[in-house]
Formats: structure tokens, C-alpha cells, sequence
């Protein structure tokens, strides 16, 4: 399902990119604002201080703490609360405070596939980052259903589509299309807003879990949480 194409009348949310990269951010910004349904308001930021880029668990060790200070700041002012990166950083804890919807990019592109798609790949930047992914993969139950890819190349090039970022991005795509997916989730906020035009050159679906995670805001109730894994079972059954 288009998340452009859910209903959502005056809601405003906030999208927390939590490495300090103005360019990732502003990437996220151009792409949540393309993807979100009319009568949405959208605050798309970074915290102040923490790594330049998530890329180890030394990285998200040291961005927590940075991520639960703007989500502190903004607890009550929004309708629902997205982490825009593929990993689950300080979201439990985001979850205990808040009453509104809270969803990473990572658990709801991997929903979202899933609700599609029988078998899919997700497909990151380093090596440092799988381990990370995979451990989410099984906490999602989707162990037997996906696998999980790195290109090599750190967030930073990755972001500025560098040839070299993109030619092993194309590597990914051809090994997971070899190997039988019928997807690809796109691993990092590096590749926010590409979904459509890497469907269109390598003729397959991709997801990006930043449009999967406004369309569960929007499908969540504006001060109850609906839990992830049935709001995209909503969108499986209106696809």
C-alpha cells in the first residue's frame, strides 16, 4: 500500500535521524515529506551531539542518551514518533514514555516486506551493522524469511551516492536477486526516498521503512500505540 494514500487528517510527527549528519538528515527530510498522506506535519531532526554516523554497537552505545533527549523534549507535542535508522535504538524506552505510536525504520520496512512478500533480503551499508539487523530480523519472528546484506560502504558515502557506493549497492541487488528474494529492504536512513527509483532500475520491489513507518503512524491511533506487527497485518489484508 501507498502510504501517501492512508488517511491522516492534522496529525504531526516527529522523525528522529539520531546520527548528527545534517546531509542524512536532510535526505530524510525530502523523503518523508514525499511519501506522507495530505494534513501531515512533519519535524524531521538530529540530536546535537553523539556519533556522525550508527555503523556499530559502539555508535548506538553512544547515541541512546542523545535520542532519548530529544524524545524527552518532545514527549506530548506529536502524533506519533519514527527512528530513522535501521536499528531499534532507544525505542523500548521511547515506548514506556509516550502514549503516541513509536516505530523504527527497521521494524516497519521489515513488517512491511513480510506482509508481501514470502522471502526478502535487507540490504545495509557495513559489515559492523549486520550482526545488529540480523538480531532484530529474529526478534521480528522473520529468521526464515530474510536475510540480511551489507554493501561495505559507511553511511557517509553511502548518503552522497558515491560511484563506488553504488556499484556495490548494485552488487547487493544482484546477489539477492540471485539468491531467489522477492524484495529488498532498504537497511539505512542512507537510502531514504530511493525506494521508487531502484524498483524502477533493477525491476523488483524495494521497500523503505521510513514510508512503512508513516503509514503505521497513520494507522495507529493518534494516543494509543497499535502494536506493529498488526497494523501491518492491516496493510496485508488492504493490499
Amino acid at each position: 500500500m501507498d502510504p501517501a494514500t492512508v488517511p491522516m487528517t492534522s496529525r504531526r510527527l516527529l522523525v528522529i535521524n539520531p546520527n548528527t549528519n545534517a546531509a542524512v538528515t536532510e535526505r530524510v527530510r525530502r523523503a518523508a515529506q514525499a511519501c506522507a498522506p495530505a494534513g501531515t506535519a512533519l519535524d524531521v531532526v538530529n540530536p546535537e551531539l553523539g556519533p556522525f554516523a550508527v555503523e556499530t554497537p559502539q555508535d548506538r552505545a553512544a547515541a541512546v542518551p542523545h535520542v532519548l533527549e530529544v524524545i524527552s523534549r518532545a514527549a506530548g507535542n506529536y502524533d506519533g514518533y519514527i527512528l530513522a535508522c535501521f536499528d531499534d535504538i532507544a525505542i523500548a524506552e521511547a515506548r514506556r514514555a509516550l502514549s503516541a505510536p513509536v516505530i523504527s525504520m527497521a521494524e516497519a520496512g521489515i513488517r512491511a516486506a513480510a506482509a508481501h512478500h514470502d522471502r526478502f533480503d535487507v540490504v545495509t551499508t557495513v559489515e559492523a551493522a549486520v550482526p545488529t539487523i540480523a538480531a532484530l530480523v529474529q526478534t521480528y519472528g522473520m529468521g526464515e524469511r530474510c536475510r540480511v546484506r551489507a554493501t561495505g560502504i559507511g553511511v557517509s558515502e553511502t548518503a552522497a551516492m558515491t560511484e563506488r557506493s553504488e556499484a556495490a549497492l548494485a552488487a547487493a541487488i544482484a546477489a539477492s536477486r540471485a539468491s531467489g528474494s522477492g524484495a529488498i529492504v532498504l537497511g539505512s536512513g542512507a537510502y531514504a526516498g530511493r525506494r521508487q527509483q531502484l524498483s524502477d532500475t533493477f525491476a523488483m520491489p524495494f521497500v523503505d521503512g521510513l514510508e512503512a513507518a508513516i503509514y503505521y503512524c497513520g494507522a495507529a491511533a493518534p494516543t494509543t500505540s497499535v502494536d506493529p506487527a498488526t497494523a501491518f497485518g492491516i496493510m496485508q489484508g488492504r493490499s
